[in-house]
């Protein structure tokens, strides 16, 4: 009985670790998944002004020639 006892003890702190290497995983795939949230808007907020702007220069008697 004593045998039994101490596998079921020695499975359940092997679980309670991979539990906690799961739960440390997890943790920091959603700080970087946060971050590059965070990066994609940034970029995205990027590429809105940079087209805007370019919508604003879409007349052509407003460009320079290339020779200029």
């Amino acid at each position: 009985m004593s045998e039994a006892m101490e596998k079921l003890e020695t499975r359940l702190a092997y679980a309670e670790d991979l539990l906690e290497t799961l739960n440390k995983t997890v943790y920091s795939q959603q700080r970087e998944i946060e971050r590059l949230k965070k990066k994609l808007q940034h970029l995205s907020d990027r590429l809105d002004q940079s087209s805007e702007g370019a919508a604003d220069a879409s007349n052509p008697a407003d460009e320079v020639p290339p020779h200029y």
